[in-house]
């Protein structure tokens, strides 16, 4: 069984109530795939176009015995042709999100990125996981844990106010990002303690906004007032940070995962920057979590819309 998760089940009720949106589904050519775009559908969150070889969808749905009948689809040879076709609905004001299917991330995102036909801003693209940690008052913003490896300093403030916007989307009030490393103080010898200094002196002089920003803090300072108050931190970041920006994407996805796999916390998944939301799901992830990641998509792509914040508090 599910560990319950409360701050999903807050999130998936405030997207049903906003209504659902259509999405571009990239080669759903198996069952997980498939099961993540049905399920949604249910549950009244989005409305599928499915995306790929038809005929490999119509008996991989078979074999599953899933029931497909109800959903567009839009044939394509394999899976690069997929995910070029989705981000073309989306250029047709067909779809309003952008969701992974079988296909590798690496093809997805390289038709989100390509120069004349992606879906491309002025932002850098980066991911976030939103989790729902057991004991949190709160859910968790972790970033950036699946897009980019090594973010230089200039990656890192699009990947900060990626977060951030995301975070009052979500209606997180304050918004409180840590920006991690191994230590709080800034040392020479570690580069991400000095992105982290210039990234909070960065949000002093508002080249970023939206957020009370903190750095460097080891992951103890950063959510644990206790290790905060030992520490002699006096912040208003330091032990109740709601986004942990990670220096690499290696750290954040073993944090991510850690917290996945050793603290029973489960993690939605959302690529941001891109003209509309992106879902990355996993075969691994929970029924829970790709409702969820869903979830906050439908949210993104409203406030797109909008320009309002949707989600109650």
């Amino acid at each position: 069984m599910e560990r319950p998760h409360p701050h999903y089940d807050r999130l998936i009720a405030a997207a049903r109530h906003a209504g659902p949106v259509t999405v571009a589904v990239a080669h759903p050519c198996d069952r997980s795939a498939l099961e993540g775009a049905l399920d949604a559908a249910r549950m009244g969150l989005i409305q599928p176009i499915l995306v790929g070889p038809v005929e490999r969808i119509r008996q991989e749905a078979e074999a599953a015995g899933l029931d497909i009948g109800a959903l567009p689809l839009v044939d394509t040879e394999h899976s690069h042709a997929s995910a070029a076709r989705a981000v073309q609905l989306i250029h047709e004001g067909r779809a309003s999100v952008l969701m992974k299917g079988s296909l590798h991330t690496d093809e997805l995102m390289g038709a989100v990125v390509a120069t004349a036909t992606g879906l491309r801003t002025a932002r850098r693209l980066s991911h976030c996981f939103v989790m729902d940690v057991p004991g949190r008052d709160e859910p968790l913003i972790i970033t950036d844990a699946a897009v980019n490896i090594i973010p230089t300093l200039s990656d890192k403030v699009d990947i900060v106010q990626n977060a951030i916007d995301l975070a009052h989307v979500l209606r997180f009030d304050p918004v409180k990002v840590a920006i991690l490393a191994a230590v709080e103080t800034v040392s020479a010898k570690m580069p991400s303690t000095i992105d982290a200094a210039a990234l909070c002196k960065m949000a002093d002089r508002g080249q970023i906004t939206g957020a009370l920003l903190d750095g460097p803090l080891a992951m103890d300072n950063a959510i644990s007032p206790e290790a905060a108050a030992i520490k002699h931190l006096v912040s208003l970041v330091a032990g109740r940070a709601n986004i942990l920006v990670a220096p690499d994407l290696e750290a954040g996805n073993m944090l991510a995962k850690s917290l996945t796999f050793m603290a029973g916390a489960s993690a939605a998944g959302i690529v941001l920057g891109a003209r509309v939301p992106v879902i990355l799901t996993s075969r691994a992830d929970t029924v829970q979590a790709r409702l969820a990641s869903c979830a906050v998509a439908v949210l993104v792509a409203h406030s797109k819309l909008s320009g309002a914040r949707i989600l109650g508090g």
